[in-house]
């Protein structure tokens, strides 16, 4: 009776949340991955059942959104801040010199998360976590690696973006230049061990090593980034599975799909086994949309992926680029086969698992992210967000300097370039299909202000005129 005494006494007064109390967290995170590359988001040919039951058991998100490229994503993750505001707005070596033949200089962007930035890791292991970044890291050199971000383990992070290979051990040169690549601390394995079954396994260890501590486990996959390459045994199951009116017609990339969707399943698995899933966060995104173009260093003759209905992909402001799967199984808040059509992007992430834990951000750290809790547990309520944003000053394949905002159904781009705007209503048209900047030019100027206005706000850097630039003479090849 003194014991259901002092029970109900602490009740009543109230007590810290201890960190034993709180939820485990994993957020798996994919790489080039396409919004229609899942089969609960459209694919026809890939194959992603355990993805697929996590939503089915979950909340699906339709309309989620990252940066262009991979970098600014993972800055903006970590930090809840958007990636303009961070001043990393292209992947970490790409910031070190931009291409000096073209119209314009890109705008500048860190090579390196700085020391000043509070981590959701950081803030996390400060609670009593066990924090572990498995895979890739991407966010500068060695002195900014996440051990000095706020993860007591890192296991493959280095300052490269893609692996030299997906085989064991991992490393050599010539794929991405003459630099020489390895994917550290992945040392004992064996021949023909595959990158993302390696990755897994050492994500279960880091579960089993958390003991009694609540962890939280950043599964960064490096699939399915280039180099596209897959097993032999899913490459030929993909290769009788095509059809020619298929929309996604690489069966390497899909049987790497293959590969990260039996990862997911093995953690899902893992959680269960040590009786961890009821009180688990699993979240699951891509860091941008999917590659779009060939990759031809390793023998592809198609493109990586096709991210339709979207239009375009990776490094493009159009909705193929931006706009990414995500997957949220939160027990006791989600509720199985949740759909949200409220746009998120994902600086949400990190004031979303920030509620979840109780944990408060410092006052003097300015967020861009919005806590999902009430979305999570209401697919039809509304966030008090006026509009999401977006910065890429620089080149790719799929676009030149471009900045974009989404306001409501509207959609608007402005290229730098030639200054033009470009607008759509996604609601109408989601292939971003019909420019309807001519016949709404008020709603183009408006929402070109507003864009302009956010720019300054966040001291997003633009490019700037090339001095040395030379335009081709008009006939000239």
């Amino acid at each position: 009776m003194r014991l259901i005494n002092f029970v109900v006494l602490i009740i009543l007064l109230g007590t810290p949340v201890v960190a034993e109390d709180r939820p485990n967290i994993v957020f798996i995170l994919a790489d080039d991955m396409g919004w229609s590359d899942l089969g609960c988001y459209g694919a026809d040919l890939y194959e992603t059942p355990n993805i697929d039951s996590l939503a089915a058991n979950g909340m699906k998100f339709t309309d989620a959104y990252a940066m262009p490229v991979c970098s600014p994503t993972r800055a903006a993750l970590l930090t809840g801040r958007h990636a303009a505001r961070v001043r990393m707005t292209i992947w970490s070596e790409g910031s070190l010199k931009g291409p000096q033949n073209r119209k314009l200089l890109q705008g500048e962007s860190l090579h390196s998360l700085p020391h000043s930035e509070t981590t959701l890791a950081m803030l996390l292991q400060k609670a009593g976590y066990f924090t572990a970044l498995v895979g890739k890291w991407h966010l500068g050199d060695a002195d900014h690696y996440p051990e000095t971000h706020g993860f007591d383990v890192n296991i493959g992070g280095t300052h490269w973006g893609a692996p030299q290979t997906f085989w064991y051990p991992y490393r050599g040169e010539g794929y991405f230049g003459s630099g020489y690549r390895y994917v550290p601390h992945l040392e004992f394995g064996k021949s023909g061990e595959y990158l993302t079954d390696r990755l897994t396994d050492e994500s279960l260890a880091v579960i089993d090593k958390a003991g009694d501590k609540p962890f939280f486990l950043y599964l960064s996959h490096h699939a399915p980034h280039t180099p596209i390459e897959a097993k032999a045994d899913d490459v030929k199951y993909f290769e009788s599975k095509l059809q020619p009116e298929m929309k996604h017609q690489n069966a390497v990339y899909a049987g790497m799909l293959k590969s990260l969707d039996e990862s997911v399943g093995r953690v899902l698995a893992k959680l269960k086994d040590r009786g961890l899933d009821k009180n688990t966060i699993v979240i699951f995104a891509s860091d941008n949309g999917g590659f779009i173009g060939i990759d031809k260093k390793s023998g592809q003759t198609v493109p990586a992926t096709n991210n339709a209905p979207l239009r375009s992909g990776k490094g493009s402001c159009y909705e193929g680029g931006i706009r990414v799967p995500m997957i949220v199984h939160w027990p006791g808040v989600t509720t199985q086969g949740a759909i949200c059509r409220e746009p998120v992007i994902v600086m949400d992430v990190l004031p979303t698992l920030l509620a979840a834990t109780g944990i408060e951000m410092p006052d003097d750290v300015t967020i861009d992210g919005l806590n999902l809790t009430p979305l999570l547990k209401d697919p039809a309520a509304k966030l008090d967000r006026n509009a999401l944003h977006f910065h890429y000053p620089h080149y790719y394949s799929t676009t030149t300097p471009v900045s974009a905002m989404r306001a409501g159904d509207w959609k608007l781009l402005e290229y730098y370039e030639d200054n033009r705007v470009e607008l759509f209503n996604l609601k109408e048209d989601l292939g971003e299909t019909k420019d309807l900047a001519n016949q709404h030019p008020q709603r183009a100027a408006q929402l070109r202000k507003q864009l302009q206005h956010w720019r300054d706000e966040v001291g997003a850097r633009e490019p700037r005129p090339n001095p040395l630039f030379k335009p081709r003479k008009s006939g000239n090849r």
